[in-house]
């Protein structure tokens, strides 16, 4: 290190959320381990990283600053997802983590994206750097738009901890999307933690345990704007429908991450984990009843010319 630590630690967390968001529910949904990340276990982390590479006690080495950026639905948009959100929301609170939402904008395809989140990120992680003079400045993010940041921080005298996981995951079309960590980010920052090859590893200590939910704790998780920013698809092929316009039928099959509803009318409509809205996806079985909304996926369509069909909201019923 440039600059010698003093006897306690100060250490700032700047979390892209929508990253983080796809990480919890790939360890959640797609992973083995079939769990979420817990933020405590996560921030025990970072604090014995930085007793390691500052070499003091893990006592000494004290979060002082948390800050947690995403772009987010209005609440008519998420309709029922809403208390999904708070209760999250009421996780970040209990670990003293600030929260900074910006509007999701529309974009190309009438789908919403985030819009300024990384530069108000940014902004924010320089800004208190100066101010608060953290010892450690730890980013949970992936992208490399932040390598200016990283090259800010440096000049300054702070010391980067990047937390970041590469991993590949089924998207809501079904196709496997890779997200890895930007290279340049990880030569910028001067301790990169690669979180996929802790986890992987065969030895590991109680810090590396408890980056996991275990069954007693309470955490939703992010939920996924997915589907609340659609609009729901009523067609006049249903196999039956109820009050409300949704279909009913049954699971077919549950798959890693996604699964497959029974519509003979359409050959079959596939669910991505983020479209249930009142069960966990791990739950699932093949016979379950569920009510489901479903709209043609275009991209599958124009692969064979035969219409394709995913469900953009899924409702287990019983």
């Amino acid at each position: 290190m440039n600059n010698k630590l003093t006897d306690l630690v100060r250490i700032g967390i700047f979390y892209d959320g929508y990253y983080f968001f796809k990480v919890s529910n790939y360890y959640k949904y797609e992973h083995n381990r079939k769990s979420r990340i817990s933020i405590s276990g996560l921030h025990d982390f970072i604090r014995n990283e930085a007793a390691k590479i500052s070499g003091i006690d893990f006592k000494q080495c004290q979060i002082v600053d948390a800050h947690y950026f995403k772009g987010r639905s209005s609440a008519k948009e998420m309709g029922d997802k809403v208390q999904s959100e708070r209760s999250f929301e009421d996780i970040l609170m209990r670990e003293n983590i600030v929260t900074h939402y910006l509007p999701l904008r529309m974009g190309p395809n009438n789908t919403l994206h985030e819009k300024g989140i990384d530069v108000w990120l940014a902004l924010e992680a320089y800004e208190l750097a100066i101010y608060k003079r953290f010892d450690i400045i730890v980013l949970v993010v992936c992208d490399g738009d932040y390598v200016p940041l990283v090259r800010k921080l440096n000049t300054i005298g702070a010391h980067v901890m990047l937390i970041s996981w590469d991993f590949d995951y089924y998207n809501e079309q079904g196709k496997i999307e890779m997200t890895r960590t930007s290279q340049q980010l990880i030569d910028e920052v001067y301790h990169p933690v690669s979180m996929h090859q802790i986890i992987e590893a065969p030895a590991q200590d109680e810090f590396t345990r408890g980056l996991f939910v275990t069954d007693r704790e309470s955490y939703p998780g992010p939920v996924s704007d997915a589907g609340s920013r659609r609009q729901a698809w009523s067609g006049d092929t249903a196999r039956e429908e109820d009050s409300e316009g949704a279909l009913v039928s049954i699971i077919l099959s549950v798959k890693e991450g996604y699964g497959f509803i029974e519509d003979r009318a359409v050959n079959n409509v596939y669910f991505h984990y983020s479209t249930v809205d009142n069960a966990d996806f791990n739950d699932l079985k093949p016979g379950m009843k569920v009510r489901y909304f479903r709209e043609e996926d275009e991209e599958k369509t124009k692969v064979d010319g035969a219409p394709r069909y995913r469900a953009v909201r899924v409702l287990v019923d019983g």
